[in-house]
């Protein structure tokens, strides 16, 4: 008989512990981070979110009506799926049947020797070659291959450079211009030593817009 009281006491405190840590722990902890980010950093909190303008938007920031995010990159194509000529593009993204999927996010989990991979590497590669004007050789690795997360904004100076001239043409600028606008968007290393040179997409092509406006 001690024995079950025993083991009746010691169930009942395993549970009462459980209830308070799971309070704690699960609602406790989640509200009061979320309270705190709300309060401290409600844009990034809720996103990241720009307007058109390029200005921060959405949460408690108010605003226009948000049409991207400064942190998940996005797609600038047509109706089919086709880039859209007067527009820089991302690099590929295997987040989502369509890319850049949030829910969604990850790469394509292919080794570098995958058939698969590599054949679509190649098709790319000619692809954007053609799109560009330019050799095979010339092609930029970050524009053939995706992010770890497939939701990367950025895309290297080098693959933003290489598409002046098509944009350029397509809007009927000229080509330093549109050089010059690429140049003054570029972002450094991290701390001066973390990552590489980049550039938003997002926010190049809304500077873009706005050159013309």
């Amino acid at each position: 008989m001690s024995n079950l009281r025993g083991t009746v006491r010691l169930t009942g405190v395993a549970v009462r512990a459980m209830l308070v840590l799971t309070l704690l722990l699960g609602v406790g902890y989640t509200l009061a981070l979320t309270g705190i980010g709300q309060l401290a950093l409600p844009w990034q909190s809720n996103g990241s979110l720009v307007d058109a303008k390029g200005n921060a938007t959405g949460g408690w920031t108010g605003g226009e009506a948000p049409v991207g995010s400064a942190l998940i990159g996005q797609s600038f194509t047509d109706a089919k799926g086709d880039a859209l000529p007067q527009y820089f593009q991302p690099r590929p993204s295997a987040a989502g049947e369509k890319g850049y999927d949030p829910t969604a996010s990850g790469g394509s989990n292919l080794g570098p020797n995958n058939p698969d991979l590599v054949k679509a590497i190649a098709e790319r590669r000619a692809a954007i070659a053609a799109r560009e004007g330019v050799a095979e050789s010339a092609v930029p690795a970050d524009a053939v291959t995706a992010s770890a997360s497939g939701l990367d904004p950025h895309i290297s100076t080098a693959y933003a450079l290489l598409q002046v001239n098509r944009v350029a043409e397509a809007r009927g600028l000229d080509a330093s211009a549109v050089r010059t606008l690429v140049e003054s968007r570029i972002q450094t290393r991290d701390a001066g030593f973390l990552g590489e040179e980049r550039v938003n997409v997002l926010a190049l092509n809304q500077a873009l817009d706005a050159l013309q406006r």
